[in-house]
């Protein structure tokens, strides 16, 4: 199963549908692995929050977190400065890292330009979407 480490705003968009929530489908299908820390899952619910969806869908998606449904968590990463553009994203490639993660999904441009990472591999949810129903991950 491949894991892989969900930058917010991908997470996000997976609540109005499109190929975002193609791959939060995925992950609750277990088809994939999502990784987080604990930086990751407060800004998911802080931003969920914001945008006000509603308390049962957060609550739910905290339980399934708090279950380790499909998922693997870590307490702790290292701290890395590779995202000079925005340091906030960081905590996507620390993650990754810490928790022997070769793909990170995101929508955001600072991360994508890096493109890679010693082994893992940035993606856009369209370019994750392509290679893993061409069996290529």
């Amino acid at each position: 199963m491949n894991k892989v480490v969900i930058d917010t705003n991908v997470f996000i968009s997976s609540f109005f549908g499109g190929i975002p929530r193609k791959i939060i489908d995925l992950w609750k299908d277990g088809e994939i692995l999502l990784c987080f820390s604990q930086k990751i899952v407060e800004e998911y619910l802080e931003v969920l929050h914001r945008l006000g969806i509603e308390k049962e869908e957060i609550d739910k998606l905290a339980r399934l977190f708090a279950e380790g449904y499909n998922c693997i968590y870590t307490a702790s990463t290292i701290k890395l400065n590779i995202v000079k553009d925005d340091p906030d994203d960081n905590k996507f490639i620390e993650c990754a890292v810490e928790l022997d993660c070769k793909l990170i999904i995101s929508g955001d441009k600072h991360l994508l330009k890096i493109k890679k990472y010693i082994d893992i591999e940035i993606l856009s949810p369209r370019e994750f979407i392509e290679k893993f129903m061409n069996n290529k991950l």
